[in-house]
């Protein structure tokens, strides 16, 4: 019996990317903005649970590797707006959903400017050669933070962040522990913080980080707001 051969990764691009054709003049190219820094916090959020793409620091290997799948393309001269296209077409029209992730896709993972946002990043540095997460000040707990778009919901003095979609680090872990904050990255749902709705921050990280990843990250936090850290940094 003679078993189906796999799909040529090539090919399957040259479809997304005419599909993406068409999707990207159904909705007007070139008429919004998108963020790339955003969406590359967004892209570890939602898509690095199974997806690798070294630019985001992500290594899961449930769905395909992004790295792979735009490098030959790229290398042929393919550019990052047939990519942003290629990913928009694939997630608002995924393959048919089966028991294969390497394969398929669940619908709607993120819509609207989230995608345009995700889209961007992804095509902006899938399959560049020599991609790397941005190096930050700080340590190892620091570039935790900042690979993984920690800063994109939480306000952190040490980090230079501003987001808004989580509580306030410096005011929230003053006086926890440091297995209280462990265990508010890896189950943040058993602890809501007051004035914010549960299933908010992804529930995840114990699976998507490493043991010393989370440890680097646990000191980090610990020390940025508990030893004058997070102060010192909102002075500068």
């Amino acid at each position: 019996m003679t078993m189906p051969k796999p799909p040529n990764p090539i090919r399957l691009l040259l479809a997304l990317a005419a599909l993406a054709a068409v999707a990207l003049a159904a909705s007007g190219c070139g008429t919004s903005t998108a963020d790339e820094q955003r969406g590359r916090i967004l892209f570890v959020q939602k898509c690095g649970v199974c997806h690798a793409m070294a630019q985001a620091g992500t290594t899961a290997q449930i769905g395909p590797n992004l790295d792979d799948a735009f490098a030959a393309a790229r290398a042929a001269g393919e550019g990052s707006e047939t990519f942003e296209g290629i990913v928009e077409a694939q997630v608002e029209f995924p393959r048919p959903s089966t028991d294969n992730p390497a394969a398929s896709m669940p619908a709607d993972v993120v819509t609207g400017q989230d995608l345009e946002d995700v889209a961007a990043y992804v095509g902006r540095y899938a399959g560049v050669p020599g991609a790397a997460p941005p190096q930050v000040a700080g340590g190892p707990g620091a570039q935790v933070f900042a690979n993984n778009g920690c800063g994109g919901c939480h306000t952190l003095a040490a980090a230079e962040s501003g987001g808004v979609t989580g509580p306030n680090l410096d005011e929230a872990l003053p006086g926890q522990s440091a297995a209280m904050i462990d265990k508010s990255i890896v189950d943040p749902n058993a602890k809501i913080a007051k004035g914010y709705p549960a299933n908010v921050m992804p529930a995840n990280f114990g699976d998507t980080l490493t043991p010393k990843e989370l440890k680097d990250l646990v000191q980090y936090l610990l020390q940025s707001t508990q030893s004058g850290g997070g102060s010192k940094s909102k002075g500068a």
